[in-house]
């Protein structure tokens, strides 16, 4: 089964190498080698045969998204409790660099890691709780709409996507891959400008920065587009089961994006208290 998700198609070829590894090579079992009588798994001094594993499904991949929403959700709760005000700056710019490192390592990784996912879940929830605690300290509010708003719009775009509304056609594909590239590494440079007091007017309530931020909020919302399409071609695929860990570290990064955008939007049009 083929797939335009260049990321998907990695995992895929990397998953029939395990299925293919799993399999007897040509004389393993001493099929075609003389004076060797033929073995089977089990038997002394043959080679021990495969775990079973099952397959990707739908049901794995809403289980694990959950679940990992779950301990974001934990984790962002006890880094609003835990952490002192006098460390917000220090302790989120750290969570960020640590989830930023994760979810790279993750996303280019070749096979499937879910402790790697689960771990990104963790510092990522940190990340989330101190950014959020500190928009809710300046703007009342404030985290109550953006996580309303993060999944009604989630819900839309799956309503959207199951109406066959939006398509994951290659051309969108490629087309959401480059857009996205270019806004994480416009994204990385005002952060790192940022960190030495240089303000590009991106992240600062003035109308560029709003127009910036809608532009971002469009771009995460049809990234759940391709996320949706990863499922469906990793379910038809026949990906091991430990694979839905992937499909839904992609939900949860779409859905973090869409709700620190919103997040940050919904910021500009509240005053100080």
């Amino acid at each position: 089964m083929k797939t335009s998700n260049p990321v998907l198609a990695r995992l895929g070829q990397a998953a029939e190498r395990e299925r293919s590894a799993g399999y007897a090579q040509p004389g393993q079992y001493g099929y075609g080698q003389p004076g060797i009588p033929q073995q089977y798994p089990g038997q002394p001094g043959s080679p021990v045969a495969p775990a079973a594993t099952g397959t990707m499904t739908l049901d794995d991949v809403v289980v694990k998204t959950v679940a990992l929403l779950g301990i974001l959700g934990v984790s962002a709760a006890a880094a609003w409790v835990l952490v002192p005000d006098a460390l917000l700056g220090v302790a989120w710019i750290g969570a960020a660099m640590v989830g930023l490192a994760l979810g790279l390592v993750i996303s280019f990784s070749r096979m499937a890691n879910p402790a790697l996912v689960i771990a990104y879940a963790v510092v990522e929830g940190a990340f989330v709780g101190l950014v959020s605690k500190v928009f809710e300290t300046r703007y009342d509010g404030v985290v109550l709409q953006a996580v309303v708003a993060t999944f009604g719009v989630f819900f839309v775009m799956t309503m959207l996507y199951k109406a066959r509304v939006i398509r994951a056609t290659p051309k969108f594909v490629k087309g959401m891959i480059a857009v996205m590239a270019g806004l994480f590494a416009v994204m990385m440079i005002n952060f790192v400008l940022a960190l030495f007091g240089v303000n590009t007017g991106l992240r600062d309530g003035s109308p560029l920065a709003i127009g910036f931020s809608l532009v971002a909020i469009v771009v995460a919302a049809l990234s759940f587009v391709l996320s949706f399409k990863e499922v469906e071609d990793g379910v038809r695929m026949g990906l091991p089961a430990r694979y839905s860990w992937t499909a839904a570290f992609g939900i949860v990064v779409s859905l973090v994006w869409l709700y620190l955008e919103l997040l940050r939007l919904i910021s500009y049009f509240q005053g100080d208290d």
